[in-house]
């Protein structure tokens, strides 16, 4: 029974290392990774209520018809977004609008909840998410602030840890943000590939991340 015991410790152990590993691995070297070397970039773009949709959407304006299939990912409890999606969506070339799809999970967290019951739904979110991640291995996702792009981040972390797929997480924080980050910003800075701010006072905090001007 000891012995049991200690060989699960040790797989236990190997496996925990091993997910270590790879996971300073796929962070340290995103950077590297080039997608669309070999054709369009598949992208997974994370859509939050109101005034985040809005901002995805005009930096979405300044990507290529390169950029496709577009999954656009909404909180199961958003409304709108869908129609400003589709609206965006309905002026580009028949073509390339074809090529974009909307797809709904549940929020990780809505306006006012508490946290305690934010880690509940948190990995309720991360049951929806890691299927599709999977299913539609985009090759980048694209986010900008809602809560629900952190389990579908993580998602396609795992992608790259277990050696499926290496999809880069680009982050771009919300305008309104300009001296500290969001919460959401302040857990995919640990993870993400490109961390895009929009105020000089968050890179100076953050060496981390890229400063580039109003972005959207």
């Amino acid at each position: 029974m000891f012995m049991f015991a200690a060989e699960a410790a040790f797989v236990f152990l190997f496996i925990c290392l091993f997910f270590i590993f790879r996971f300073y691995i796929v962070v340290k070297t995103g950077r590297n990774h080039r997608p669309g070397t070999k054709g369009p970039v598949s992208v997974l773009v994370v859509a939050g209520s109101g005034g985040h949709t809005s901002e995805i959407l005009r930096l979405m304006e300044h990507l290529s018809a390169a950029y496709a299939p577009r999954h656009y990912v909404i909180a199961d409890t958003d409304r709108m977004s869908e129609e400003k999606i589709s609206t965006f969506e309905s002026s580009k070339p028949q073509s390339a609008s074809e090529t974009h799809f909307i797809f709904r999970i549940p929020r990780s967290r809505e306006v006012h909840q508490s946290w305690s019951s934010t880690v509940i739904s948190t990995l309720n979110a991360l049951r929806f998410s890691l299927p599709l991640v999977f299913r539609l291995q985009p090759d980048v996702v694209l986010c900008n602030g809602p809560g629900t792009c952190v389990p579908l981040c993580v998602a396609g972390l795992l992608l790259g840890i277990l050696g499926i797929k290496k999809v880069l997480i680009v982050y771009v924080e919300s305008i309104c943000r300009v001296q500290t980050l969001s919460l959401t910003g302040k857990i995919l800075y640990l993870i993400s590939d490109y961390f895009f701010v929009q105020w000089p006072s968050l890179r100076d905090r953050y060496p981390k991340s890229i400063f580039l001007g109003r972005i959207v």
